[in-house]
């Protein structure tokens, strides 16, 4: 077998993927690609992805120096760990280090709002600042778990010991969000180094961080700089060239969800494992035994913000329709007269006959990421678009549907849903069981779904939050944290010289 370097390409070119499926070059592709570039094949879906060698080139340095840092961390101490994250803890916290950073994040949100793209978790807000410094601090303080005892086994004549390991390097690829970038740090407590690739919209923000608290902490400390590296580059194929590198541990994406979708299949497809964060929208049943009230509640507090947990689409049982349906519209216009506006309804075809009509018939301005545009407070929606996540600006925006009994609603989420998140109003015990045992998500609960959070939940900071859409995972729950990114190592113990098999 002989092999050769592609050179160039051809418009019309035919391309095999996927074992017996073609598809051809477009011509822009073959008048871009030069002596040097990568084309990445996505064997899903036969997108043809063009890495230029430039950014392969910066992808490749930045991989190559994290490997040296992950290589330094060995021989470095938990107390020289905490440093660093107390040491970018307060660099975040202190006014004079922080100004360069909220310039760099003025500026980000200024470019996106001129090109039109939602802002809505680019901005570096105060409470945004107050959850990294939290974060961080989470992580100075925790135990490291490197080289940690997970299991003893006594053998006559000798000892194995299973002990926690870290993976390696671990790459983040995620969009404007810069509170991640201080989250994912959380992977070097268990004794591993970070690349991030960030959207071109928060790269300005990120490169501050990194150049007025990240450094500088790690310098202080005396961590090796390559254990955290930013891929500095604008361009999306820097997350392919990314997640094609075959020297990575472990591969996160975090976004939206076809993009995240296809950097997934770009690292299966190397070899790397891979934990995915993308798709999200939760869902929230009324059942025969629900308080009015409480349902209210639940949908009000699942509504103050939009991300992965947000509520979604609401599914309410028809023999309560009359009772619970105003009780879940109030909440949806509680949640949005806490953010001045309108809350937007979709509803299913079926469902409109529980709805007032006035909703139908009323318009407002609502805020899209493209700008301002007119919208009806309610309109109608086939029963596929219950898989449809909705993402809002400033207007909270469900899907309503009513269904016959908690069942059908179950079977309705396990088709529809993206496997996520599930809650039940109801105070009937065993409905909350059957529930339990039949609804298919990683994350169940009976109120509000916004408590689907790593730092919420469980005290550390999250990587990410894994729904069940492409399969359940193994060995670990779905919310990703830093001492969660580790592998086992076996180490055995001789006492007796003549033990053997």
């Amino acid at each position: 077998m002989t092999h050769s370097t592609l050179e160039s390409l051809t418009a019309g070119q035919a391309i095999v993927f996927g074992g017996n499926r073609v598809t051809t070059v477009p011509p822009e592709l073959a008048a871009a690609f030069a002596p040097g570039d990568r084309l990445v094949v996505v064997q899903d879906t036969g997108d043809l992805l063009h890495v230029p060698a430039t950014e392969h080139l910066v992808v490749n340095t930045a991989v190559s120096e994290a490997l040296a840092g992950f290589a330094g961390l060995a021989r470095c101490t938990e107390q020289q760990i905490s440093a660093f994250f107390a040491g970018f803890a307060q660099r975040l916290a202190d006014e004079a280090a922080f100004a360069p950073i909220a310039a760099a994040n003025d500026a980000d949100v200024v470019a996106a709002r001129a090109d039109g793209r939602s802002t809505t978790r680019l901005e570096l807000t105060a409470s945004m600042r107050r959850d990294m410094i939290d974060g961080l601090g989470v992580w100075e303080r925790a135990a490291s778990g490197r080289d940690g005892l997970v299991e003893s086994v006594e053998h006559d004549g000798w000892r194995l010991d299973a002990r926690r390991a870290p993976l390696g390097v671990v790459a983040f690829v995620f969009e404007g969000r810069p509170n991640v970038f201080a989250d994912a740090c959380g992977v070097l407590r268990s004794g591993n180094a970070v690349v991030f690739r960030i959207g071109s919209d928060a790269l300005g923000t990120a490169r501050a961080i990194v150049e007025h608290a990240l450094v500088p902490a790690l310098d202080d400390a005396g961590l090796p700089i390559g254990a955290v590296r930013l891929v500095d580059s604008p361009s999306r194929s820097a997350g392919h060239a990314l997640f094609s590198d075959q020297r990575l541990a472990l591969a996160v994406a975090r976004g939206s969800g076809r993009a995240v979708a296809q950097l997934g299949a770009v690292a299966s497809q190397a070899g790397i494992p891979v934990s995915l964060h993308g798709t999200g929208g939760a869902w929230m049943v009324a059942g025969e035994h629900a308080d009015a009230d409480a349902l209210t509640a639940a949908v009000t507090h699942s509504l103050d913000r939009k991300v992965c947990n947000t509520l979604n689409c609401l599914a309410v049982v028809r023999s309560r329709a009359d009772e619970l349906v105003p009780a879940a519209l109030a909440g949806l216009d509680a949640a949005a007269s806490g953010r001045g506006t309108s809350g937007r309804l979709h509803v299913v075809e079926g469902t409109e006959q529980h709805v007032p009509a006035d909703r139908f018939d009323t318009t407002f301005t609502i805020e899209r990421a493209g700008g301002l545009v007119e919208e009806p407070a309610a309109s109608w929606l086939a029963e596929e678009g219950l898989a449809t996540e909705w993402e809002w600006e400033n207007s909270p925006e469900i899907t309503l549907v009513v269904v016959d009994s908690v069942e059908h609603a179950v079977a309705l989420c396990n088709r529809y849903s993206p496997h996520f998140v599930a809650t039940l109003i109801s105070h009937d015990a065993d409905e909350h069981e059957e529930f339990y045992a039949s609804v298919d998500a990683p994350f169940v609960g009976n109120g509000f779904t916004r408590w689907v959070d790593g730092q919420y939940a469980l005290d550390r900071p999250e990587l990410g939050l894994s729904n069940w859409q492409s399969g359940r995972m193994l060995g670990r729950g779905g919310i990703l944290s830093g001492d969660s990114v580790h592998t086992v190592r076996y180490r055995a113990e001789v006492t007796d010289v003549g033990t053997h098999r």
